[in-house]
């Protein structure tokens, strides 16, 4: 069969979901991308322009988008061409949370309400992401003054499901264990935003090498040339400690650098899947990451209580056990990396296969 992928904002996850999709599925998917920046124009203005800039819409046997896009728009638009549509939630505008007064959030929202009412089919990356959109919906409607809908939120879960992104691997590469840990290095490879929350990541790191802790770090992510004052401090701070200081573009660079990191840590606010972190466990990380979001629903039960922290100061203690013995964890680490294979995008095609032959059969 033949699908349509259009990704409005090209870059991160949303970027390496489409074109893992389309490298590992069955069937022909054909990406029409839009660079990743101006998120809110791309919510509100990106439906318009596809809607006339699409060839031969009604050759494809379905359509998949993601949230970042204006769907009722699209639909009503381009009318009984338009095959039927699956729409990818990778976030979205109800639940994530702003700094400050945002005045997009009511207009934003409701485009992210729409789409899923106009959806033929909708994936979340995980159930908790699920979750807290479906219970945000009913809230977020109440604000209204007045004409109230009623029933959304059941009406797009009758037509939702859960799966997660795949994850790819550059050819040829393999977990490096065992791991060089002395002494160890610890992996952020989160973007520089205020959602990430990295000045707790930042004084958790000081507050360790005050008490005699040695490690290294490697700074990583994206941050869209916009890097915070916490990062430059960091630079003074912790000096030749670290070995990589911004993004690297080259996915075997990043790869390689993951290989020899000991410890992958998050701080998040928000998360609704956690795709650098199981790339980073792939490699042979170890985690250390919050008790919620999505992360106890993508770390196997069994891994919770050494690697799920509570708080700072749970973080703090956790981080101290593994970087006093790093080596110690060796088997524990071998055996997660084994466990995490299963985000592989060869392993996780097949069911995305199954849902677009669905989708086009409706």
């Amino acid at each position: 069969m033949k699908f349509l992928f259009i990704e409005t904002f090209s870059i991160g996850s949303h970027a390496l979901f489409a074109s893992g999709l389309a490298d590992h599925s069955s069937h022909t998917i054909d990406i029409m991308a839009m660079p990743g920046e101006n998120f809110r124009w791309r919510m509100l203005g990106a439906a318009v322009y596809m809607a006339d800039n699409i060839p031969s819409l009604a050759t494809y046997d379905g359509v998949i988008v993601t949230d970042l896009f204006n769907l009722a728009d699209f639909k009503a638009l381009t009318g009984p061409k338009c095959p039927p549509v699956l729409l990818y939630f990778h976030e979205n505008q109800l639940t994530y949370p702003r700094p400050g007064k945002d005045r997009s959030v009511l207009m934003l929202g409701m485009i992210n309400i729409s789409s899923a009412l106009a959806a033929d089919r909708i994936l979340f990356n995980s159930k908790t992401h699920q979750d807290d959109f479906l219970n945000a919906v009913p809230e977020f409607l109440n604000r209204g003054k007045d004409f109230r809908p009623a029933g959304v939120a059941e009406k797009i879960r009758e037509k939702s499901r859960v799966l997660y992104p795949g994850i790819a691997l550059p050819p040829g590469l393999a977990p490096d264990l065992p791991k060089q840990t002395d002494p160890p290095l610890i992996i952020w490879n989160h973007r520089w935003g205020y959602d990430k929350n990295h000045p707790l990541f930042f004084e958790v790191l000081e507050k360790l090498q005050d008490q005699g802790f040695d490690f290294r770090v490697a700074l990583m992510g994206e941050n869209f040339g916009m890097i915070p004052d916490e990062f430059h401090r960091a630079q003074e701070r912790f000096g030749d400690k670290i070995v990589q200081f911004g993004y690297v573009p080259s996915r075997t660079e990043y790869f390689n650098l993951l290989k020899q990191g000991t410890i992958v840590i998050s701080t998040s606010i928000q998360e609704n899947f956690g795709m650098s972190v199981i790339e980073a466990m792939i490699m042979g990380c170890l985690p250390l990451l919050p008790n919620r979001l999505s992360y106890p629903e993508i770390l196997p039960e069994a891994f919770h209580d050494p690697f799920l922290y509570k708080n700072k100061y749970d973080l703090i203690e956790k981080l101290a056990r593994v970087l006093s013995d790093a080596k110690a964890y060796e088997e524990t680490r071998k055996r997660l990396a084994s466990e995490m294979r299963s985000f592989l995008w060869e392993n996780a095609a097949p069911g995305y296969d199954r849902v677009l032959e669905a989708l086009a059969g409706l």
